[in-house]
């Protein structure tokens, strides 16, 4: 609505996990730098937790473009699912042939998979985010999953995304020895209010048509702090909110956003559990 008011080629809130609107805040520098690490140097079982709406996802879209062609991804988005499903659904992603219905006949067929893909030089990165839907007993086959491997090397580099439930299932004593091959691990934090400042212009920097050199938006000091009362630095709320105020500022036609503007989308948004 507000997209040729501000002359915007796109929507430069939008809630969805774009890679291209990734912002390298230093926790997500990091924990973007943890995943390179772990994968390319084939440590095995990588874990990455955040609180909801920090960028989870969109560090998993960023991963997936960041690798050439010697590096083979398979993404689970839901984990929802039965142990041999779930199987199932890995050697789908990764193009194999479902020849077999029981969970030995899968990994055997998974793990020859593995075998002539190491043999060719390839790296095979499996990813499942929502991690922290997984059961005791789906996590105990990742394990399983994990020792396939050479005498020197892991045949399958398995990320682990989920929320900080991940984390504390992890702790449970039937899972300890899925602990143990936890090899890189990484928690992502919210943007801090420095942070919040400079996504804010990333993002309407990455949103404005090529024509504009530089876009007319201007979010005050306070306007920015009044942000960071409501959301505690989540992305995912930050879009939201700033999404509504950039609409009620369209529909006020002004390129100001102060904190006035903000307080009121905040109380129409229905999310906040805060009181002015």
């Amino acid at each position: 609505m507000y997209h040729q008011f501000y002359q915007f080629k796109e929507n430069p809130f939008n809630v969805t996990a774009d890679p291209n609107f990734f912002f390298a805040s230093k926790s997500h520098t990091e924990a973007f730098s943890h995943l390179l690490y772990g994968i390319d140097q084939r440590k095995g079982i990588i874990v990455i937790t955040g609180e909801v709406g920090t960028g989870k996802t969109t560090l998993c879209r960023k991963l997936l473009n960041q690798f050439n062609e010697k590096v083979k991804f398979a993404l689970v988005l839901n984990p929802k699912f039965s142990e041999v499903q779930l199987l199932q659904l890995i050697l789908n992603d990764f193009g194999i042939p479902i020849t077999e219905k029981n969970k030995f006949g899968l990994i055997y067929v998974l793990n020859n998979f593995l075998i002539s893909q190491y043999n060719q030089g390839y790296n095979v990165v499996l990813i499942i985010d929502e991690a922290q839907n997984l059961t005791v007993k789906q996590l105990e086959q990742i394990r399983l999953l994990s020792n396939l491997e050479t005498e020197k090397e892991k045949l399958l580099q398995i990320v682990l995304i989920g929320q900080p439930e991940l984390h504390d299932k992890l702790q449970l004593p039937s899972l300890r020895q899925l602990r143990q091959r936890i090899t890189v691990y990484y928690n992502l934090n919210p943007l801090d209010k420095n942070d919040l400042r400079q996504y804010i212009q990333h993002r309407l920097s990455k949103a404005i048509t090529q024509e504009i050199k530089q876009n007319n938006i201007v979010f005050t000091e306070k306007a920015i702090e009044t942000i960071f009362y409501y959301t505690k630095g989540s992305p995912r709320t930050i879009n939201i909110l700033c999404d509504r105020a950039l609409t009620a500022g369209y529909v006020a036609e002004t390129f100001l956003i102060d904190e006035h503007l903000i307080h009121d989308c905040a109380k129409e948004v229905m999310y906040l559990e805060h009181t002015v």
